[in-house]
């Protein structure tokens, strides 16, 4: 079967052409409709074109397409058993991984993707202060349309009052834009004394501001005895292994890690210090899900950090990341495309459209794509992009806008 049965059959049966909103390919017929397997850092679609890859799941391959050591977890798991009717003994073992890796954690739980586990954040963080109000910053997954001035998906706000949110609920969510501390303060003087939560993802193109913003925002929530919850299901095993508050040495009250924990595998964690922990012991604020210690993904997860502390992953992953977007950076001054580039030192790295040039910029994606390359208005660099992966893509990048 090719791409475009595919892209037909997608869009025929599934609302929004996918069940992952930023998955379904807007660019046919220069963008694969489907992909079919994956190896390191390249994936082929459904016609057989191959692709060097940055998009890599929207994040969740840290490691790379099909990593044998992760496979071989996987399969002897499998042997043992997906799913049991109590917990095995990886739960308890992939836990205390992550009590020793990560500076806020002193206890972890399991779920299945970020955006419910900042859901369950959340609620924890209601149980133990007995207020109601958040503030949001960043992309915390779809839950972020219960604010109606919020991103509800990476990039694009929503409409106010047509998210699917009643207003009653949507007025306890505010939403703030990252290292604006006049909003934060204006935020905290109308509802701090009810304010139970304030959850946070970087700005990946102004990620330094942290320096000073997440102190700031340490200082804050203190100061009206709210829960400070980092969003780490992007920057966790790639900044750092412990992720922003390992890197910039600000130690939140929970925090998300999910993506890149389990190299693929649909595995999320939330976990934090015994003092807002314990909101999810007996008698607490109940989250609960059958699936939170599925065997596949544990194992998984529990192979990724062994290999995570016994190999030099996020020194590779930041090397790569800066010859990669520095190199996307050059070649974008050199030829004006049409993209504001962030920063380009590190694993991550993103671009947005320049005001006024979308149709030169969706020209650019489609020649980029027909090129062989995927990217994510940027992306992310796995452990399998060796510099002769990186050269090839900005070779391939090059010479697809040069024309442009």
């Amino acid at each position: 079967m090719t791409n475009q049965y595919y892209d037909e059959m997608l869009n025929t049966y599934i609302p929004w052409g996918s069940s992952t909103c930023s998955k379904h390919a807007g660019l046919t017929p220069e963008e694969p409709a489907v992909i079919v397997s994956g190896k390191g850092c390249r994936v082929k679609d459904a016609d057989g074109k191959e692709y060097i890859d940055f998009k890599n799941g929207l994040g969740p391959i840290s490691l790379g397409y099909n990593y044998e050591p992760v496979n071989a977890a996987i399969r002897e798991q499998l042997d043992n058993g997906i799913i049991f009717s109590y917990p095995s003994p990886l739960e308890a073992e992939v836990a205390k991984a992550i009590t020793e890796i990560i500076p806020c954690a002193e206890q972890a739980r399991f779920l299945k993707t970020g955006g419910e586990a900042c859901a369950a954040c959340i609620k924890g963080a209601r149980f133990i202060t007995g207020h109601d109000h958040v503030i949001q910053c960043g992309y915390n997954g779809w839950l972020n349309s219960l604010a109606s001035d919020a991103m509800v998906l990476p990039g694009r706000k929503g409409t106010s009052g047509k998210t699917g949110i009643p207003m009653e609920f949507a007025s306890l969510y505010h939403a703030t834009p990252w290292n604006n501390i006049e909003k934060l303060e204006e935020l905290g003087k109308q509802y701090g004394d009810n304010l139970a939560a304030v959850i946070i993802a970087a700005d990946y193109n102004r990620m330094d501001d942290a320096r000073t913003f997440y102190p700031y925002l340490r200082e804050f929530t203190n100061r009206y005895g709210a829960a400070l919850i980092f969003d780490e299901i992007v920057t966790g095993f790639r900044i750092a292994l412990g992720g922003v508050q390992e890197h910039y040495g600000v130690t939140p009250d929970m925090a998300v890690f999910a993506k890149a924990v389990a190299n693929g595998m649909p595995l999320s964690v939330y976990c934090g210090t015994a003092k807002w922990m314990k909101a999810f012991a007996p008698g607490g604020a109940v989250v609960s899900s059958t699936y939170g210690g599925e065997t596949l993904s544990l194992a998984a997860a529990k192979k990724v950090i062994e290999i995570y502390r016994t190999e030099d992953v996020i020194g590779h992953l930041w090397r790569m990341g800066a010859r990669m977007w520095g190199g996307v950076a050059r070649i974008a001054k050199e030829y004006d495309l049409p993209i504001n580039m962030g920063m380009t030192d590190r694993p991550v790295g993103f671009y947005s459209p320049r005001a006024g040039e979308r149709e030169r910029y969706v020209k650019m994606e489609r020649a980029i794509l027909k090129a062989g390359v995927t990217l994510y208005h940027g992306g992310y660099v796995n452990y399998s992009h060796q510099e002769a992966d990186i050269d090839e893509a900005l070779e391939r990048i090059e010479g697809a806008v040069k024309n442009l």
